[in-house]
Protein backbone atom coordinates (compact mmCIF):
# COMPACT_ATOMS: atom_id res chain seq x y z
CA UNK A 1 0.00 0.00 0.00
CA UNK A 2 1.33 3.43 -0.95
CA UNK A 3 1.67 6.14 1.66
CA UNK A 4 -0.56 9.18 1.10
CA UNK A 5 1.31 12.12 -0.38
CA UNK A 6 0.88 15.83 0.21
CA UNK A 7 -0.12 17.86 -2.83
CA UNK A 8 3.46 19.16 -3.08
CA UNK A 9 4.78 15.61 -3.43
CA UNK A 10 6.22 15.04 0.06
CA UNK A 11 5.28 11.96 2.02
CA UNK A 12 2.71 12.76 4.66
CA UNK A 13 4.27 12.41 8.11
CA UNK A 14 2.64 9.94 10.46
CA UNK A 15 0.68 11.13 13.47
CA UNK A 16 3.45 9.70 15.67
CA UNK A 17 6.08 11.67 13.73
CA UNK A 18 4.04 14.87 14.00
CA UNK A 19 3.52 14.33 17.73
CA UNK A 20 7.24 13.70 18.25
CA UNK A 21 8.14 16.83 16.25
CA UNK A 22 5.66 18.94 18.19
CA UNK A 23 7.03 17.63 21.51
CA UNK A 24 10.67 18.14 20.47
CA UNK A 25 9.94 21.70 19.33
CA UNK A 26 8.13 22.51 22.56
CA UNK A 27 10.91 21.06 24.71
CA UNK A 28 13.58 23.00 22.82
CA UNK A 29 11.71 26.27 23.31
CA UNK A 30 11.06 25.51 26.99
CA UNK A 31 14.82 24.92 27.50
CA UNK A 32 15.66 28.18 25.73
CA UNK A 33 13.23 30.17 27.88
CA UNK A 34 14.40 28.48 31.09
CA UNK A 35 17.92 29.70 30.31
CA UNK A 36 16.64 33.18 29.44
CA UNK A 37 14.69 33.32 32.71
CA UNK A 38 18.01 32.68 34.46
CA UNK A 39 19.57 35.64 32.60
CA UNK A 40 21.27 33.77 29.74
CA UNK A 41 20.21 35.90 26.75
CA UNK A 42 22.49 33.86 24.44
CA UNK A 43 20.08 30.93 24.69
CA UNK A 44 17.78 32.30 22.01
CA UNK A 45 20.50 33.19 19.54
CA UNK A 46 22.16 29.79 19.96
CA UNK A 47 18.86 28.16 18.99
CA UNK A 48 18.46 30.23 15.80
CA UNK A 49 19.10 28.88 12.32
CA UNK A 50 21.50 30.86 10.13
CA UNK A 51 18.58 31.87 7.89
CA UNK A 52 16.30 33.00 10.75
CA UNK A 53 13.92 35.93 10.19
CA UNK A 54 12.74 38.13 13.09
CA UNK A 55 9.63 40.25 12.45
CA UNK A 56 7.85 42.99 14.36
CA UNK A 57 4.49 43.17 12.56
CA UNK A 58 2.25 46.19 12.28
CA UNK A 59 2.66 49.84 11.48
CA UNK A 60 4.71 51.14 14.41
CA UNK A 61 8.24 52.53 14.31
CA UNK A 62 9.95 49.16 14.89
CA UNK A 63 7.91 47.24 12.27
CA UNK A 64 10.05 45.25 9.91
CA UNK A 65 11.95 42.02 9.39
CA UNK A 66 15.60 41.31 10.16
CA UNK A 67 17.30 38.37 8.42
CA UNK A 68 19.55 36.32 8.29
CA UNK A 69 21.01 35.55 11.74
CA UNK A 70 24.07 37.80 11.29
CA UNK A 71 21.76 40.76 10.58
CA UNK A 72 19.45 39.84 13.48
CA UNK A 73 22.43 39.88 15.83
CA UNK A 74 24.22 42.93 14.42
CA UNK A 75 21.26 45.21 13.67
CA UNK A 76 18.64 44.14 16.22
CA UNK A 77 19.68 42.09 19.22
CA UNK A 78 23.12 43.46 20.11
CA UNK A 79 22.01 47.13 19.90
CA UNK A 80 18.80 46.27 21.74
CA UNK A 81 20.44 44.37 24.59
CA UNK A 82 23.12 47.09 24.91
CA UNK A 83 20.31 49.31 26.21
CA UNK A 84 19.93 47.12 29.33
CA UNK A 85 22.06 46.59 32.42
CA UNK A 86 20.15 43.36 33.00
CA UNK A 87 17.36 41.54 31.19
CA UNK A 88 15.45 38.29 31.66
CA UNK A 89 12.53 36.70 29.82
CA UNK A 90 10.38 33.89 31.19
CA UNK A 91 7.71 31.83 29.44
CA UNK A 92 4.29 31.70 31.07
CA UNK A 93 2.74 29.50 28.39
CA UNK A 94 4.21 27.37 25.59
CA UNK A 95 1.93 25.84 22.94
CA UNK A 96 3.19 23.74 20.05
CA UNK A 97 1.54 22.57 16.84
CA UNK A 98 3.61 21.08 14.05
CA UNK A 99 6.52 23.36 13.24
CA UNK A 100 5.09 26.31 15.21
CA UNK A 101 5.53 27.13 18.88
CA UNK A 102 3.68 30.04 20.50
CA UNK A 103 5.10 31.53 23.68
CA UNK A 104 3.37 33.94 26.04
CA UNK A 105 6.21 35.49 28.02
CA UNK A 106 7.23 38.22 30.45
CA UNK A 107 10.41 40.22 30.16
CA UNK A 108 11.93 42.39 32.83
CA UNK A 109 15.08 44.36 33.19
CA UNK A 110 16.61 47.75 33.80
CA UNK A 111 17.75 50.07 31.05
CA UNK A 112 21.13 51.80 31.13
CA UNK A 113 19.17 55.00 31.96
CA UNK A 114 17.77 53.28 35.05
CA UNK A 115 14.24 52.76 33.71
CA UNK A 116 12.36 49.61 34.71
CA UNK A 117 11.30 47.52 31.73
CA UNK A 118 8.37 45.18 32.38
CA UNK A 119 7.26 43.75 29.02
CA UNK A 120 4.71 41.18 27.88
CA UNK A 121 5.19 39.14 24.71
CA UNK A 122 3.49 36.76 22.36
CA UNK A 123 6.16 35.14 20.22
CA UNK A 124 5.28 32.90 17.31
CA UNK A 125 8.25 30.69 16.44
CA UNK A 126 8.74 28.39 13.48
CA UNK A 127 11.26 25.57 13.83
CA UNK A 128 12.99 23.23 11.41
CA UNK A 129 15.62 20.61 12.14
CA UNK A 130 15.78 21.64 15.80
CA UNK A 131 16.45 25.33 15.11
CA UNK A 132 14.31 28.47 15.14
CA UNK A 133 13.83 29.71 11.58
CA UNK A 134 11.26 32.46 12.18
CA UNK A 135 10.23 34.71 15.07
CA UNK A 136 7.20 36.99 14.96
CA UNK A 137 7.18 39.18 18.06
CA UNK A 138 4.09 40.89 19.44
CA UNK A 139 4.68 43.11 22.46
CA UNK A 140 3.63 46.29 24.28
CA UNK A 141 4.67 48.69 21.53
CA UNK A 142 3.93 51.81 23.60
CA UNK A 143 6.39 50.62 26.26
CA UNK A 144 9.06 49.94 23.63
CA UNK A 145 8.68 53.37 22.04
CA UNK A 146 8.61 55.11 25.42
CA UNK A 147 11.60 53.28 26.90
CA UNK A 148 13.96 52.08 24.15
CA UNK A 149 15.81 53.49 21.14
CA UNK A 150 15.19 51.67 17.86
CA UNK A 151 18.37 49.92 16.75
Amino acid sequence: MRKPRWSHGWDRPSVADMTAQRQANRELVERVFARMAAGDTRALTEAMAEHVAWTFPGGWSWSGTWSPKAVVLRELLRPLLAQFTDYRMAADLVLADGDRVVVQARGNGTTVRGDAYEQTYCLILRLADGLITEIVEHCDTALVERTLVRP
